[in-house]
């Protein structure tokens, strides 16, 4: 069983916001401690030269994991940083860290009215220049980019992106239903953290959280932990949506530990900083409340797999 996390920046005092290929990998092993098997690992926008060193550092990390594979079956020995023991996690010291599969970009082509944690400053308008800027030599690595479908140039790009073969997911975002569908017609066939850090539903303007309710063809994340959702509205979610196109994420951070798993992960302000379990933590969580373990499992299994070779 392939677990799968599309949606997490850190854990347990690392994050990507790094230029030491080591932290990656830290990343990795303590997702792997947890029972996940692939990562997509989440680049916070910043800007577009710091993102790239970001991107950098998360390529040489996925290097040095594909080395570690082609040793093991030529039956060489060589040293690799992620196999370290981690005291984080339920699984013995010696599981396989999380394979880091790609990045997901969360941004910087955002809304920084709905800017959440991320700084607003780092949103920037999205522009064919600045996209290829931002990405150019990094194309095979980049599976999903976050993008606000109502700022000006958003649908232009959004059909640039999907035509490329990257997923594009809306997010962070104050687009009204008609914008959130008008996203998806260009290409966009996600919804990043649904109801997080976006217009909220009101019964005469839907918003993009309605748009992701009602479509049935569009994916939707959500962050299963007990802070970010009410449970109530975790289980209208399930009633609504074919669970075939809900996707469990963590939304971890680099200040994620076994310390907040009750407390959440704020600031001192009281605001969520990011998830605080992984999603292996979050299905559980669920299952416990009465959800069908199949259905929760593919949660994190299927349903984000089928999602990253979701092609339109």
């Amino acid at each position: 069983m392939k677990i799968t996390d599309i949606h997490t920046h850190g854990i347990g005092g690392y994050d990507t916001r790094t230029t030491t290929e080591e932290h990656i990998l830290k990343i990795a092993a303590i997702q792997g401690s947890y029972g996940i098997s692939d990562i997509l690992l989440t680049i916070y926008p910043s800007s577009i030269q710091g993102m790239r060193e970001h991107m950098e550092t998360v390529r040489k990390a996925m290097e040095i994991q594909q080395s570690s594979v082609q040793s093991h079956h030529s039956g060489l020995k060589i040293q690799d940083t992620s196999q370290k023991s981690t005291s984080v996690g339920p699984f013995p010291d010696d599981c396989r860290p999380a394979t880091i599969s790609g990045i997901h970009l969360e941004g910087p082509f955002l809304n920084p009215l709905q800017c959440g944690s991320i700084n607003a400053e780092t949103c920037i308008e999205p522009t064919e220049y600045a996209f290829k800027e931002l990405t150019e030599g990094f194309e095979d690595i980049i599976k999903i980019i976050t993008i606000a479908p109502e700022i000006h140039g958003a649908l232009r790009l959004v059909k640039k992106i999907s035509d490329t073969g990257v997923l594009v997911s809306m997010g962070h975002s104050d687009a009204t239903y008609a914008e959130a569908e008008e996203g998806f017609r260009a290409g966009a066939n996600g919804i990043t953290h649904i109801f997080n850090a976006m217009r909220g539903f009101h019964h005469r303007e839907p918003g993009i959280a309605g748009f992701g309710l009602s479509n049935q063809d569009v994916y939707v994340e959500i962050i299963a932990d007990p802070f970010h959702l009410h449970d109530r509205v975790i289980d209208l979610i399930f009633k609504i949506k074919n669970p075939d196109k809900i996707i469990i994420i963590s939304d971890t951070v680099k200040e994620t530990d076994k310390e907040n798993r009750r407390s959440g992960v704020m600031d001192d302000r009281g605001k969520l900083l990011g998830g605080s379990m992984v999603v292996t933590e979050s299905a559980e969580r669920l299952i416990k409340r009465g959800y069908d373990k199949d259905v929760i499992m593919r949660c994190i299994t299927e349903t984000p797999q089928a999602y990253l070779l979701h092609l339109r």
